[in-house]
């Protein structure tokens, strides 16, 4: 399900979310981009591989395939030469009277090039396929791990973490892993045995044309090093204007409607220009440094397969190497530069492959949610009495909002919380919940502590409808049976009638069965939080969370509410968070809270007769309507 459940608090002092533009920079990327680095790459690299200990065999099956795929390969480029070789002395030897080419003797060596190339194509396809199988495995693994961590973590995680962030570690740092795994290992294994196979041959070739081919290399670094240097604060500056562009591209899409209806599009558009133009330099400028690089190296290296040319027809008319071989020469020397080049990116791998791994085992060892009591108490019994007695609570220990709380509440009763934007309301209820552990203090339900309650089982006691509504991308019928996946088909629409939404579901198209899209915007406001309370009908919870949701919709809608509302609280504790005062004078007991305290309490009457702070809300609320 692709949800976007936006359950804001609030205003409650909260520590702040950090806000971070996510820079990602994918394994092998152009050289000269900046590559993201962990913290602890020992230490990551040591829990990574602890990870991968379960698939140790396939892995060095894997290696030992990468070897022997490497292994024919190298030898190739002497066998190919020695083809040459037998071709130009046997058109000498034509030249001279001679029989000419032995065919006989060219068609076993072309027959051994293609048994090679073929046994090395054949162990490169099954290391690749082993590689990719266990990458998955590997990915698939960490994924379920961090969607069953997300439900074991705190709320109070949450909130110190962007979605952006969270959502990052399904994505972007398990793909770059997956990626990693998948190339960088194996990449490895075959460059060093490439390296060392190659230099072994070359040196079978000729010591003096090796010599002079490897001091190309010195170099050939050198320049790389100047360009990498010059190149990598560009692409520093490219990323950070790129986080700039998307940014208010984001922002702006994101309130269109209001950029024009201030008739903003002008200034939005010089704003995105001048990003843009930012974007663009820098760009240009890492790019056409990185595209140097290639051009740079093919120079200097034409310029060493001059200097081999030139020794090497100088050791053939001397006799000391046959010419195919210098053909094999030349091979060797590109065999040899390009697992160089690779060695490079797989350092680069490793370097993000370790950043990413660093992020998600730091995500899956996050301090989860303290472990429910051995011997929790059954709720079946219960019956809805809610007593806060001294309660304390602060998002941080240095910042306690909630000072010392107490209140009885018995079954049945309609509880009303109110108080001026950041006086703690939303809090409270969640506290009920145990989304937050409370600092000192209990709260207690039937006169159980309900720490020892075992939490799942804890809230099935409670039904919520926010003002904020939260539904998901399915069929209406699936999001009101979201509250009890075993309910029939008509136990729900009994609970949609009785939320007063059944005749509006009865006259769409399909019923029941329509689709809600992803926003669920296909439907109104109204209709949504309809919806929201026929699930918590079905639920039949024993103790109710209203979030008062009749703000933003039309009179008509408002009344269905209400009496939607008012079926779900029947027989039932309801605690309803209220903003607009007029909705709850018929409450059992107003709690009014200012700055995390209770400073009153009673009912509609009592509190008005008081003057206090909540007749002072109560007049100033109806001046404001007047």
């Amino acid at each position: 399900m692709s949800n976007k459940a936006h359950n804001k608090e609030k205003a409650i002092s909260r520590p702040k979310k950090r806000s971070t533009v996510s820079k990602q920079h994918g394994p092998g990327g152009p050289m000269g981009r900046p590559v993201e680095k962990a913290k602890d790459f020992k230490g990551t690299m040591k829990k990574l591989m602890g990870s991968l200990s379960k698939y140790r065999i396939g892995f060095v099956i894997t290696f030992l395939f990468a070897i022997g795929s490497t292994i024919f390969t190298i030898i190739g480029p002497t066998i190919f030469g020695n083809a040459t070789t037998l071709i130009v002395e046997g058109l000498m030897n034509k030249i001279g009277g001679g029989s000419g080419i032995d065919f006989k003797k060219l068609g076993k060596i072309i027959l051994t090039l293609i048994l090679l190339y073929s046994a090395s194509t054949v162990f490169s396809l099954i290391q690749g396929f082993i590689t990719t199988s266990i990458s998955q495995k590997v990915t698939y693994q960490f994924r379920k791990s961090i969607s069953e961590k997300i439900h074991r973590l705190p709320m109070n995680y949450f909130d110190q973490m962007t979605h952006g962030e969270i959502l990052s570690r399904v994505t972007n740092d398990l793909d770059t892993l997956g990626q990693s795994l998948n190339q960088s290992l194996t990449q490895l294994i075959t460059s060093v045995v490439s390296i060392i196979g190659v230099l072994i041959m070359m040196l079978r070739i000729s010591v003096s044309m090796t010599l002079l081919a490897l001091l190309i290399m010195p170099i050939s670094m050198l320049i790389m090093g100047k360009v990498i240097k010059k190149s990598q604060k560009y692409f520093v500056q490219q990323q950070e204007y790129l986080g700039d562009v998307n940014g208010q591209v984001e922002e702006v899409y994101g309130g269109h409607t209001i950029v024009k209806v201030f008739n903003k599009e002008d200034e939005v558009i010089k704003e995105f220009n001048e990003h843009n133009q930012k974007l663009y330099e820098t760009a240009w400028k890492s790019q056409f440094f990185s595209g140097m690089m290639h051009p740079i190296m093919q120079f200097v290296g034409n310029l060493g397969y001059v200097g081999v040319a030139i020794l090497g027809g100088f050791l053939t008319i001397k006799g000391r190497i046959q010419i195919g071989q210098i053909q094999s020469f030349f091979q060797y020397i590109r065999n040899f530069t390009q697992p160089i080049i690779q060695l490079s990116q797989v350092a680069n791998m490793f370097q993000s492959t370790a950043a990413a791994a660093e992020r998600v085992f730091e995500f899956l060892e996050a301090k989860e949610e303290e472990a429910s009591t051995d011997n929790p108490i059954s709720t079946d019994k219960l019956e809805g009495n809610v007593e806060f007695k001294n309660v304390q609570f602060g998002y941080t220990p240095d910042k306690i909002i909630i000072k010392d709380f107490s209140a009885k509440v018995n079954k049945g009763q309609k509880i009303a919380i109110v108080g001026p934007t950041g006086a703690g309301k939303t809090t409270m209820v969640k506290l009920l919940m145990r989304f937050y552990e409370i600092n000192s203090g209990e709260i207690l339900i039937d006169g159980h502590n309900i720490r020892d309650f075992e939490r799942g089982q804890l809230r099935k006691m409670f039904g919520m409808v926010l003002q904020d509504t939260w539904l998901f991308n399915g069929t209406i019928m699936d999001n009101i049976r979201y509250s009890k996946l075993d309910a029939t088909d008509e136990e729900v629409i009994q609970a949609a009638k009785a939320a007063h939404v059944h005749h509006f579901i009865s006259t769409l198209p399909d019923g029941y069965r329509m689709i809600l899209n992803e926003e669920a915007n296909n439907v109104s406001q109204g209709q949504k939080q309809l919806l929201t309370i026929a699930r918590a009908i079905l639920a039949d919870p024993k103790i109710l969370i209203l979030d008062e949701a009749t703000s933003s919709v039309d009179t008509r809608t408002e009344i269905l509410i209400q009496k939607a509302m008012d079926n779900l609280m029947k027989g039932r504790t309801s605690f309803i968070i209220a903003h607009r005062l007029s909705t709850i004078r018929d409450a059992d007991l107003i709690l009014v809270m200012n700055e995390g305290d209770i400073v009153e309490q009673g009912n509609h009457e009592e509190l008005l007769e008081k003057g206090g702070f909540y007749a002072k809300l109560y007049e100033s609320q109806f001046e404001r309507t007047a």
